[in-house]
């Protein structure tokens, strides 16, 4: 039996947001608490990656049922985080066999699209999601390949660069989540009355 764990990457400081998303609120909850929500309802065990202002998330998320880790570097980009989580991984108690990686900013994904990728999850695997053809998350990374993701993982890039070299299973999830990432607040360049 395969064990594929999530990773919630969770540790940016949402430059142009205006703060951390993990501590933004989208329909009554947490961003970061929606997606570990919806990421132990298909993988267990669940790791989210903090960064900016950890200690506030950590106080006033439930993050319940998750393993907080804490990156240290956030501010060089995504890709620290996404080491942080698969070296976390690496000293896990148990074997994971896939890593499944979802980011905090994206409030539509769903346990279907979660489940339909973490489907192809083993050592050896690399998939992602696609949405109408194109790419999107979750990303799932084998065992096999997360040395060379954290190796190759700089800035901002999290493990595009080793994808872009690798062949990576294309799992269509068209309907099954919204893509769609929270890069600024919904009211951004609006004017009130």
């Amino acid at each position: 039996m395969t064990t594929t764990a999530a990773v919630v990457l969770a540790a940016g400081g949402g430059r142009r947001y205006g703060m951390p998303k993990a501590l933004v609120e989208y329909e009554g909850s947490l961003l970061v608490e929606r997606a570990v929500r919806t990421a132990r309802e298909v993988c267990d065990p669940v790791l989210v990656v903090l960064g900016a202002q950890a200690v506030d998330v950590w106080r006033q998320a439930d993050l319940d049922g998750a393993t907080v880790l804490a990156n240290k570097d956030w501010e060089t980009g995504m890709a620290s985080s996404l080491r942080t989580g698969l070296e976390g991984l690496r000293a896990w108690p148990g074997r994971i066999d896939a890593a499944l990686l979802l980011l905090v900013d994206m409030p539509g994904m769903t346990a279907d699209a979660l489940r339909r990728v973490a489907g192809h999850a083993a050592p050896g695997a690399l998939a992602m999601a696609t949405y109408d053809g194109v790419r999107g998350h979750p990303v799932l990374i084998g065992r096999e390949h997360w040395d060379g993701v954290i190796a190759t993982a700089t800035g901002d890039e999290g493990a595009r660069r080793y994808l872009a070299a690798h062949e990576v299973a294309e799992i269509d999830c068209t309907g099954l989540a919204d893509p769609t990432d929270l890069d600024v607040p919904p009211d951004a360049g609006t004017v009130a009355p």
